[in-house]
């Protein structure tokens, strides 16, 4: 491989990105058609339905493809989905070399895509700049390998690691940079998460309140006996759903009428299962998921061992005191069992500190 093949490599990922939070539930993915080191042809995946990245490079450069070499920074498909297979497309546009950045973990894919293309003639590398890609797409290989989401963490917190006093008050501990930075990673998420303590208490509406969004991610509510406030702001909007275990006070055919969708779920001491609650949410294509609560359901996801990356706006205020911390559980017996963080990104909002952490429940050298 060489410096060229980074380069126009790099230009696919750069592509994929643009259609971050628009593919669900498929994954982001760029492509760039070369001849004699010179794009003929780019695309990326727009939406479900639409054409795949490598699909836009071959219309664009036409009779060009021949004996071109395609960069993609995931395996093309080789089955039939929404769209017909990728593969057919790319062989019969007679292209030479394929750089995929990384194998499709779709079992029906799964190297099928790269089997196909070699057996054409057709020279191919796989899992060029790998870690790259895949992280363009943490969602999408989270449900296809272990069959559930993704989920990241967001959570304002006081230099003491405080999210709100004991009377819940906690607006606003981030600055305004912050709040605005918390809109683009709503839009990127297909789904955003809380407890129904949060929508009692704080009335949000966890909505992209950026202009030019015409779809917004399903805000889904865990409300195990539907005590939910009927007047809440968040049950005017569409795409609610709200995860529950019975309904002793009679509103279901209220919340239905406001076209909320309720979904009957296990529950486990008391509370709704979340390793249950996930898998359905993997069962629904829901590929990632962006958690926006209190200490108690960010405290059971990390109990769980469900939260795979926290998302930390750390104010330069002190709210001491019996403030609320960040997580209610677990209680750690032994400092062996502490749980490690890997920061893979650490900025400055206005004054906030915003880390990017990843979460490991065991040591990771």
């Amino acid at each position: 491989m060489t410096t060229v093949d980074n380069f126009f490599m790099n230009k696919a990922i750069n592509l994929a990105k643009k259609g971050l939070g628009k593919t669900h539930p498929n994954p982001c993915v760029g492509s760039v058609l070369v001849a004699n080191e010179k794009i003929i042809g780019q695309g990326f995946h727009i939406k479900a339905g639409c054409d795949h990245a490598e699909i836009f490079a071959l219309k664009e450069a036409g009779s060009k493809s021949k004996n071109s070499t395609l960069y993609i920074t995931l395996e093309p498909c080789s089955h039939e989905g929404r769209t017909p297979p990728c593969v057919d497309s790319i062989i019969k546009a007679g292209v030479a070399r394929v750089v995929i950045g990384s194998k499709d973990p779709n079992p029906m894919v799964n190297g099928e895509g790269i089997k196909q293309l070699r057996a054409a003639g057709i020279n191919v590398e796989v899992n060029f700049m790998q870690e790259q890609c895949e992280k363009l797409n943490p969602g999408f290989y989270k449900r296809m390998l272990e069959r559930r989401p993704y989920v990241r963490s967001k959570i304002a917190c006081s230099f003491d690691g405080k999210t709100s006093l004991n009377n819940r008050e906690s607006k606003w501990i981030s600055s305004e940079a912050s709040r605005n930075d918390v809109q683009k990673w709503r839009q990127i998420s297909a789904a955003v998460l809380t407890g129904v303590s949060t929508i009692n208490a704080d009335d949000p509406q966890l909505n992209v309140r950026q202009s030019g969004i015409d779809t917004q991610p399903i805000r889904i509510i865990l409300d195990t006996h539907l005590s939910v406030n009927i007047n809440a702001k968040i049950l005017n909007q569409s795409n609610i759903i709200i995860f529950h275990h019975d309904d002793p006070r009679g509103i279901q055919n209220l919340l239905e009428d406001k076209k909320i969708k309720l979904i009957r779920t296990k529950t486990k001491n008391g509370l709704i299962d979340l390793t249950v609650l996930l898998k359905q949410l993997g069962d629904m294509e829901i590929n990632d998921i962006l958690v926006e609560s209190g200490p108690t359901l960010n405290g059971e996801l990390l109990k769980a061992q469900l939260i795979d990356e926290l998302i930390i706006y750390q104010a330069p205020i002190l709210l001491a005191g019996d403030a609320n911390s960040l997580f209610n559980q677990p209680v750690l017996q032994s400092i062996k069992d502490r749980i490690y963080l890997e920061h893979s990104d650490i900025r400055n909002f206005a004054g906030d500190i915003r880390y990017l952490s990843k979460v490991h429940y065991s040591h990771v050298d």
